[in-house]
């Protein structure tokens, strides 16, 4: 019988996503060369490959909590040779559950591949708040962005993560103590792949990957994706697409030209719109198997909203079970950057719909 080699996992310094993510302007950086792809206050791409990324939101380390949730977080790398890391979510529990292994949670940022960070004030906010309300441990990938890592860069860091995954859950018994305090309330055969925006997009890429190849990751099981707002596109416009001034909220943190960068940046050298990395419906892109559920969440205010609906409908027809939630009154990333009343109700919602399609699958 051979035996399964563990690759060791190393608990990080606190500052280590400070210094991966605070990728800010370098004023001692001569550019000589002329801008070529902005996208204002998130990203500037000069000529020379030089990238600059003004940290808008604050960066946190895992000791940051909520002392009311009740939630360990730490964060560990997975891959050295790429530098990719995850921050871990476990919560506490009571009573005569506290035996029972708990669901497994892969989460994706969003940021349109090319900004954003597991250790972002907003996500480590709301994960913490998921992993204590569902009842599940949080596995939260800091995969490598674009446009110096491009597109299928975060891919292969959603699949190694698995592959990860896949050989703690081997060694879970006679692993490295600094795993335990995670990996043995997880019950590896009840993973969900959860993102939002272009994580979404990730999570559905990674999925249909997984299981259009056949790739056998047991003793992981793979029982739902999550999509939340799906970071979808296409070169047709759809009308969501077209007329999204008239009712998006302002300071929308996602309009067509944002959109039509991002793309620009994540894609292949010479790729469209219609690239099935972006387009899902485009060239007869491959599902993956229906027996394993899927739960998209969809803003009403979202440019993005008419193409995942399409996307739900195209999923339907193909057999594929997909439960679909349209969050009224709200844009694109409300969960973590709108803090009005009405996008905190709709997030305390999406949290009580996750946790049913996770206790249901």
């Amino acid at each position: 019988m051979r035996t399964q080699k563990m690759v060791p996992a190393i608990t990080l310094d606190p500052s280590y996503f400070k210094q991966k993510t605070n990728n800010t302007v370098d004023h001692h950086h001569q550019h000589e060369n002329i801008v070529i792809e902005e996208i204002k206050g998130l990203i500037k791409v000069y000529k020379d490959g030089h990238v600059e990324r003004p940290q808008i939101v604050p960066c946190v380390t895992a000791a940051v909590a909520d002392p009311e949730l009740g939630v360990t977080s730490m964060d560990i790398v997975i891959d050295r040779f790429t530098n990719v890391s995850s921050r871990f979510y476990v919560p506490k529990r009571h009573g005569m559950n506290s035996m029972k292994k708990l669901p497994l949670l892969v989460y994706f940022h969003g940021g349109g591949f090319c900004v954003g960070s597991a250790a972002w004030s907003c996500y480590h906010e709301l994960l913490a708040k998921l992993a204590a309300k569902a009842g599940c441990v949080i596995m939260s990938v800091n995969y490598r962005l674009a446009p110096e890592h491009p597109l299928p860069a975060a891919y292969e860091d959603g699949l190694r993560a698995l592959v990860w995954l896949k050989q703690q859950a081997f060694c879970e018994r006679g692993g490295e103590e600094n795993n335990q305090w995670w990996s043995t309330q997880c019950d590896f055969s009840r993973i969900f792949l959860l993102g939002d925006s272009a994580g979404a997009n990730i999570a559905h890429n990674v999925s249909t990957r997984l299981l259009c190849s056949g790739t056998i990751l047991l003793p992981l099981i793979i029982k739902g994706v999550i999509l939340v707002q799906p970071f979808f596109g296409g070169e047709a416009r759809t009308s969501s697409e077209k007329y999204y001034y008239m009712v998006q909220p302002r300071h929308s943190v996602l309009n067509l030209a944002a959109s039509d960068t991002y793309w620009r940046l994540a894609l292949p050298a010479g790729s469209n719109r219609d690239h099935p990395w972006c387009n899902p419906l485009a060239n007869g892109s491959c599902f993956g198997s229906a027996s394993v559920a899927m739960m998209v969440c969809i803003s009403e205010l979202d440019i993005l909203k008419d193409r995942e609906l399409e996307f739900c409908a195209a999923m339907a027809r193909a057999g594929k079970n997909v439960e679909t939630v349209v969050y009224r009154g709200v844009g694109h990333a409300f969960q973590v950057l709108d803090k009005s009343m009405l996008a905190q109700t709709r997030c305390h919602e999406m949290i009580a719909h996750i946790k049913a399609f996770v206790e249901n699958n």
